[in-house]
């Protein structure tokens, strides 16, 4: 036992004699362990400045993608609008026909009607003129011929 006990008492005395560079092996061992807490810092931090770069490529990526996107919408926008434009044109121009060959229309059966109305005059007063100066010949009476009763067809070509 006296081994041992001069062993421990030997090693509080290394312990005392050591603590001087036991103080300066816990400055070693704090500076290492602060250095690899720096070295690990750096190395998070160059991590998530990588991260952080991808994630501004990814969305300057994904803005161009949806600029060019904008884009293309707003061409088929312009083309859209260009193409109705044009349409309504052509219909007001229709339209505008229409009207026209409606009015020439009723114009020309006004005419009619009014031909109509007033055959019955020919029939009565002229017709007893005429025949006695074709002679009674219903071939030579220009009147004679004509269809009044028949519409008349704007669209016939």
């Amino acid at each position: 036992m006296a081994t041992s006990s001069g062993n421990s008492s030997g090693s509080s005395a290394l312990q005392i004699m050591n603590s001087g560079s036991d103080q300066e092996g816990l400055h070693q061992v704090m500076d290492l362990r602060k250095r690899k807490r720096m070295v690990s810092n750096r190395e998070s931090a160059r991590r998530s400045r990588m991260r952080k770069q991808e994630h501004l490529t990814d969305l300057t990526a994904q803005v161009g993608l949806l600029r060019k996107e904008n884009n293309q919408i707003l061409t088929s926008i312009n083309v859209t609008n260009q193409l109705y434009l044009n349409l309504e044109a052509e219909n007001c121009v229709l339209r505008a026909q229409v009207a026209e060959l409606t009015n020439r229309l009723q114009s020309l059966n006004d005419i009619v009607d009014c031909i109509d109305s007033t055959k019955w005059l020919l029939d009565n007063e002229e017709e007893e003129d005429m025949t006695a100066q074709f002679g009674g010949d219903e071939f030579l009476n220009p009147w004679s011929n004509l269809c009044f009763n028949q519409p008349v067809d704007m669209f016939m070509c």
